[in-house]
């Protein structure tokens, strides 16, 4: 593989950015991702080579752990070609995809960037053009022939993320996004500034691993006032389930209800793993450190720290995959594999 010019694939998945509006109908229909570089002309001043392909394009909402594989497969067979991967997604579920890549690709050196757009690359006033080319350019970046971003990120409205630190804000305005608990990686203004410092460092001596074996058989469950036994027994009577993540007040704080505590207690000693995360969009859980949360960390329930919805979800797919011993499991979750959260 040359390296005068970095080699990147771009991979369409589906979402609003690979729309164009019939001028004819006004109807939004899939845009032919082969002849992209005739409707992007910019894309023809960045100094890469670009090849695409289509991963059998869906709506974001249908997004599943079997598609997750397909798109890791895809980078996987083309791994050894390209310097760098960029992922056009629906937003609507990007943060999830993101964070799961970055679970399933261990050991990667190279960048893989997701992004999309709020408004259809065919649209006057789209957003789509900027991303997509910015993206490609992010993917390209190169010091001493090696890529300069080697983790998963996710790039929308001028600002560059790591992927499994994202969460989706804003369903109407072009800055979609937000990485509450970590620095930007990159912003992109008359200049491309990266913050080296916050860049993920993997390990360059080990191989590419990929992991394509998810467990699904897990709950969210999203704590209100008021909340009955009945539902969330309902959910723990599940015969498949492994795991619960519960979204907490604050710091990591619950009912301290005993049919609450009592519930998830046997729950935990039956083998399923509880995890605790915060609704804030920022912030971290902190058990221990209001009495409503000290019974959670008495009876083992697993520290989200400050983890995303997103990244709580897939990585514990991630993990129930691999078939990690109980007792190992707990200490597992709560350390960073991926940057993904903070270590205390």
């Amino acid at each position: 593989m040359s390296h005068s010019k970095p080699n990147i694939l771009l991979i369409y998945t589906g979402g609003t950015i690979g729309m164009i509006k019939d001028f004819k109908t006004g109807v939004l229909k899939a845009f032919d991702f082969k002849t992209l570089l005739d409707k992007i002309p910019e894309l023809q001043l960045l100094d890469c080579n670009i090849e695409t392909v289509s991963n059998k394009p869906i709506d974001s909402s249908n997004m599943s752990p079997e598609y997750w594989v397909e798109i890791a497969e895809l980078i996987e067979g083309n791994y050894d070609r390209f310097d760098g991967f960029v992922v056009l997604h629906g937003s609507d579920t990007m943060s999830y995809t993101a964070s799961a890549l970055s679970f399933m690709l261990e050991n990667l050196t190279k960048p893989i960037v997701f992004t999309g757009s709020q408004l259809p690359i065919g649209d006057l006033r789209t957003d789509a053009k900027e991303n997509l080319i910015t993206s490609i350019q992010v993917a390209s970046l190169q010091k001493d022939s090696e890529p300069v971003i080697k983790e998963v990120c996710l790039y929308f409205e001028y600002k560059l993320y790591r992927g499994n630190r994202t969460t989706k804000i804003n369903a109407e305005h072009f800055q979609a996004f937000a990485s509450p608990n970590y620095t930007d990686l990159a912003e992109s203004g008359v200049h491309l500034k990266v913050n080296k410092k916050y860049l993920f460092k993997p390990n360059d001596k080990q191989p590419l691993k990929v992991h394509k074996n998810l467990d699904n058989n897990i709950a969210l469950i999203k704590l209100f006032p008021g909340i009955t036994k009945g539902v969330v027994e309902s959910i723990f009577n599940n015969p498949n389930l492994k795991a619960v993540i519960i979204e907490t007040y604050g710091a990591g704080n619950c009912t301290t209800e005993s049919w609450f505590i009592k519930l998830l207690e046997k729950n935990i000693t039956n083998g399923i793993h509880v995890v605790n995360i915060t609704q804030c969009s920022g912030g971290s859980v902190m058990m221990g450190h209001y009495e409503t949360s000290n019974r959670l960390k008495e009876i083992g329930v697993i520290s989200g720290k400050d983890i995303t919805t997103e990244a709580a979800v897939c990585k514990l797919m991630y993990l129930l995959g691999q078939d990690i011993l109980s007792e190992k499991f707990k200490s597992l979750y709560e350390m960073p594999l991926r940057g993904e959260l903070t270590q205390n």
